[in-house]
């Protein structure tokens, strides 16, 4: 039983030694003097953000791709002990002791120094020689761009990696099914695949590219099994649900867990929260849930509101007016109502607060017990500072001549009646109820007596109006927009008729006391639609480029600023745009 004790134990391993020099290389060349230079380097101040923004746990938005690739080079922080404590706010800006630049730049040197190895084995696996999976990874090894990107903070070699997993793993996967189908290594190279496609995705949107070649070469082979007469139905149907379950249900699993594990990780409130809506901004520790804790959930006549519009664009407001009103003639000629301004004001104001009012009651304070508003009610809302009645009318609005005016009434004893009834539409109403809610209800406000929606326009007024948005009336018959959609985002219920003490009520803290969570799926599904959203600044700037640019390199940009130092990386492409010239 013991006889293995008498004689040695032997491993016997091939060793490709092209493929062990090829990696050694590629290793020396993304790791060597990896932290220098000590120093911000391109993007590094557009990712270093969020790295900080990780390590104090602080939620942020990013548009240009999910969190993976994010969350990967935090970890690289995390490691190395970084607190978060840096000013990311300029190239070229050094690094303070606290951050552990080499710990930071090791993820996408480790990623880019793989690069070479996979590229040999890729050209293996379709059938390529050794001497030309040889030449292609020396042509990965020595790529000036490759190695540059391989020694920043950046994603585009964690990203190639990625790809490039993906295409090798689902090579070893078809070659293992042509010898040996639901092998060991069939299922592990299978799974690895739906894996690496999530996680190339998962760093950034162009990943999808990569994932749409698998999944049309996963496509065309299932179809050549299909018709296969020597397999049976029930061995077609494995390999069908065995490919679906690895390359659809597995991707679609991790791309939630990359989302799950970041907001876990971000739940404190942070500098991107108004880009979210009242609901998300309340599931944040420190922001508006400081605010929003213990309010009323159900809206009751009498109660005191703000109103936001979910839209958000072009940035996040509030329903908001002031005593100025219209003027009496436009730049352009048109003529006004000259009623007091109805806008759409981007910060907390006390000129926010509405008072939600039962057309057939004259009190302003909420009943004992409070009666709620539902879905369908006729409501006026009365501008608490003011108090006077939100109005729309058939007149052109000051920028939107196509859409009504929306105004607070003025009574300047003329023939202009009062037009303030608004039918309240709660567009995504539950089953179970038709109650008017803080946060969670989305509203549509319907003019009575014109079927007009308040909405926001996004034009910004003049400055007679404050550059403030424009708010309008819009036919029903033009169709439905988001921008037509508020929710109560601050809510009390009034407790004093008297102007004088209802206005210290409005400049008063609401109370707090109760939290609200919001589910998992409905925060990934907010955030996925605001990062497909979101656009940055499309304008112009001093390092854009045209086309023309990329081939006189006329126009370049600076990784790196050094008062020594300034080397065009030329060498490289030059030959390269001669090469598409040089194989006709």
């Amino acid at each position: 039983m013991l006889g293995f004790l008498k004689r040695p134990v032997v491993v016997k391993a091939d060793i490709n030694l092209n493929v062990v020099v090829l990696t050694a290389v590629a290793l020396l060349s993304r790791l060597w003097q990896l932290a220098y230079p000590r120093a911000v380097v391109f993007d590094e101040v557009y990712y270093g953000q969020y790295i900080s923004f990780y390590m104090k746990r602080i939620f942020f938005l990013d548009g240009s791709g999910p969190p993976f690739g994010h969350m990967l080079l935090a970890l690289g922080g995390y490691l190395g002990g970084f607190d978060g404590n840096f000013l990311w706010n300029r190239i070229g800006a050094e690094y303070s002791s606290n951050v552990p630049v080499w710990s930071l730049r090791l993820l996408p040197a480790l990623t880019g120094a793989l690069l070479v190895p996979m590229a040999y084995q890729i050209l293996l696996e379709l059938g390529f020689s050794h001497c030309a999976a040889t030449g292609a990874a020396l042509l990965m090894l020595i790529e000036n761009a490759l190695i540059t990107q391989s020694r920043l903070m950046l994603l585009e070699s964690v990203l190639i990696f990625f790809n490039l997993l993906a295409v090798l793993s689902y090579l070893k996967f078809s070659n293992s099914q042509k010898q040996r189908p639901f092998s060991l290594s069939w299922w592990f190279w299978l799974t690895l695949t739906g894996v690496a496609c999530s996680c190339a995705v998962g760093v950034k949107y162009v990943g999808v590219c990569t994932y749409l070649l698998v999944l049309t070469v996963a496509s065309v082979h299932a179809w050549h099994l299909i018709g296969d007469r020597t397999l049976s139905h029930v061995r077609v149907l494995c390999h069908l649900l065995a490919r679906a379950a690895a390359l659809l249900v597995i991707p679609a699993l991790m791309y939630l867990l990359f989302f799950y594990v970041h907001l876990i990780l971000v739940y404190r409130s942070g500098p991107h929260d108004q880009i979210m809506s009242s609901a998300f901004q309340a599931s944040l520790e420190g922001g508006l849930a400081r605010i929003t804790q213990g309010q009323p959930l159900e809206v009751a006549y009498g109660s005191q509101v703000t109103l936001k519009n979910v839209f958000g664009k072009p940035v996040p407001c509030w329903l908001h007016s002031h005593q100025s009103t219209y003027p009496m003639i436009y730049e352009n000629g048109r003529g006004s109502s000259h009623q007091q301004q109805v806008t759409c004001y981007p910060f907390k104001d006390v000129n926010n607060w509405w008072i939600v009012k039962d057309p057939g009651r004259h009190q302003l304070v909420v009943s004992n017990p409070p009666r709620p508003v539902r879905h369908g009610d006729v409501v006026q809302l009365v501008h608490g500072m003011t108090t006077r009645f939100l109005n729309t009318h058939d007149v052109a609005a000051p920028l939107s001549p196509h859409s009504q005016e929306v105004s607070c009434y003025v009574d300047y004893n003329i023939s202009m009646p009062s037009q303030n009834l608004w039918r309240l539409d709660i567009v995504n109403r539950e089953s179970d109820t038709e109650v008017w809610k803080t946060i969670l209800s989305e509203v549509r406000l319907v003019h009575v007596n014109t079927s007009a929606v308040l909405k926001l326009s996004g034009a910004h007024l003049p400055d007679w109006g404050f550059r403030q948005l424009e708010v309008v009336g819009e036919k029903l018959s033009r169709g439905y927009h988001e921008s037509m959609v508020w929710n109560v985002e601050e809510h009390r219920y009034g407790k004093s008729q008297e102007q004088k003490e209802r206005e210290l009520e409005l400049h008063s803290p609401a109370q707090m006391d109760v939290s609200r969570n919001l589910s998992f799926m409905a925060r990934f599904l907010e955030l996925q639609w605001r990062m497909l959203t979101v656009r940055s600044d499309d304008s112009e700037h001093k390092y854009s480029s045209s086309p023309l640019d990329w081939v006189t390199l006329d126009t370049s940009i600076a990784y790196w600023l050094h008062p020594r130092t300034s080397i065009p990386g030329c060498a490289g492409r030059w030959p390269g745009l001669c090469a598409p010239a040089a194989g006709r």
